[in-house]
């Protein structure tokens, strides 16, 4: 199996990210237009992205949790090649989410946050070509909360992400236990000293890992 980094880019502006991205491009499989440059700078940001990185895959986190069909649209039309819809929210918005993903071709990612087991289950049946993120959120690693990182159920046949907090010292144990496609990876990143280095260390403590 493939092992795809995906580097998220929160917090920054347009620029503060697309420099981030330029620095550790050659380590980012995928680029991950974050929730937070979506909601302060629009569509303008994956617009940029697009237009700096025209042969990367890109992720817009919108977080959809309604008017799917909308902001699966827009999305989509600035470029992005995946966007994510909250597993969390109605199946509704997630069928139209999948719906508008298949029909243009694109990948779509079902965030697990706050979701429980059997509700995890149940998407993994019915959304056999998501991914699916395994996803520990901000507020959740600053009040010491991992748990989101585990899994009580079986992913295998499926796309599987992990988000949140991942760091050199954890990565290598996620590995093993849930054998993830899609690494997630921000802060441990993009706060490092040297960003690029940090990303190959990561990617270096996964493949032993796997090894």
């Amino acid at each position: 199996m493939t092992m795809i980094f995906q580097l998220a880019l929160d917090r920054f502006s347009i620029e503060e990210a697309l420099q981030m991205a330029r620095n550790c491009q050659e380590e980012a499989d995928w680029i991950e237009i974050g929730t937070s440059l979506i909601k302060e700078f629009g569509m303008e940001s994956v617009l940029a992205f697009r237009e700096a990185f025209p042969q990367k895959f890109l992720l817009a986190d919108t977080k959809t949790i309604d008017n799917a069909i909308y902001e699966a649209k827009i999305a989509y039309e600035a470029g992005a090649d995946a966007i994510t819809v909250m597993g969390c929210g109605p199946a509704v918005t997630i069928d139209l989410v999948a719906e508008e993903a298949r029909k243009r071709g694109k990948t779509y990612m079902i965030d697990l946050l706050n979701t429980k087991p059997a509700e995890q289950q149940k998407l993994r049946e019915t959304f056999p070509d998501a991914v699916f993120c395994l996803h520990t959120s901000k507020d959740m690693q600053e009040h010491g909360n991992h748990e989101a990182n585990a899994s009580a159920i079986s992913w295998q046949g499926r796309r599987l992400a992990i988000a949140g907090g991942i760091q050199a010292e954890t990565i290598g144990s996620l590995t093993r236990t849930l054998h993830p496609e899609i690494y997630i990876i921000g802060g441990a990143i993009t706060k490092a000293d040297n960003p690029l280095v940090a990303a190959q260390r990561l990617r270096q403590c996964a493949v032993s890992a796997e090894e």
